[in-house]
């Protein structure tokens, strides 16, 4: 029975891999429990409401991902994406088994138990299957993209620590170059600044004591100078006495000439 799909809504790229409805023997059990209970009125609904579901649940594949159309008096649609699939699985009942249908459970990646169920959908072991190999076929060229990106990243930060601590050992290596050389240069200067200084330090203190016995010589010349000057001063005094006619006797009345 070939479902209507008037309710699906599909991308420009997107195409239908496979659709069904459940088999129409799944409406058994119902319609085992349902007939007898008919007589009482209570069977009918039961029977009706199996049949009105088998009718309004459909299945579909696409190259996109899987839905499940469901509802009787309202509408429900369920898209999961191959990317979100992680598990397929499928069983089968004793009457499945023997007419040749049963439920495809699909689990996806962080749901708890069973996304989405294909229920008595015919051979559910090729459509477990198809959903397997269109799920690879989607996230097997990514998976390895992202593989080969993955260890790119890793090759690439990898280098960049190889580079980082190169560039760290040889800017280490020219500090310590410049920091011996530096030293180097401070000693030299050094060494010269005590090699030019030692000189002028000797000829400061010969120079020193040069002046220091200049000026006692100079000083001994001026106390001779000025003990001659002072002595020929009162020379000088006693002959001016004499000419005048002064004595300087004590006894000797200081108006009265020495005639």
């Amino acid at each position: 029975m070939e479902p209507e799909l008037d309710w699906l809504t599909l991308d420009d790229d997107e195409e239908i891999v496979w659709s069904d409805t459940p088999h129409g023997a799944s409406i058994v059990p119902a319609l085992i429990v349902g007939v007898p209970l008919s007589f009482v009125l209570i069977g009918i609904p039961i029977v009706a409401s199996a049949y009105l579901s088998l009718r309004n649940t459909h299945y579909v594949v696409t190259t996109a991902g899987l839905y499940r159309k469901s509802g009787i008096l309202s509408r429900d649609v369920q898209k999961v994406g191959f990317d979100k699939v992680q598990n397929t699985s499928y069983s089968q009942g004793i009457l499945g088994s023997s007419v040749g249908f049963g439920n495809v459970d699909i689990s996806t990646a962080g749901g708890s138990g069973v996304e989405m169920r294909f229920q008595s959908v015919e051979n559910p072991r090729d459509v477990a299957e198809l959903v397997n190999r269109h799920v690879k076929q989607s996230t097997g060229g990514r998976d390895d993209a992202g593989d080969k990106e993955a260890v790119l990243d890793e090759v690439l930060t990898e280098l960049r620590e190889i580079r980082t601590l190169l560039e760290r050992d040889e800017s280490a290596a020219l500090d310590t170059t410049r920091t011996a050389g530096e030293s180097e240069q401070v000693e030299m200067n050094t060494i010269d600044e005590l090699v030019s200084e030692r000189p002028d330090d000797e000829e400061n203190e010969a120079g020193k004591s040069d002046a220091s016995s200049t000026d006692k010589t100079g000083s001994s010349d001026r106390n001779d100078e000025a003990n001659a000057s002072d002595s020929g001063d009162e020379t000088d005094s006693a002959d001016d006495n004499t000419e005048t006619g002064w004595t300087t006797d004590d006894d000797t009345d200081p108006l009265e000439f020495d005639r």
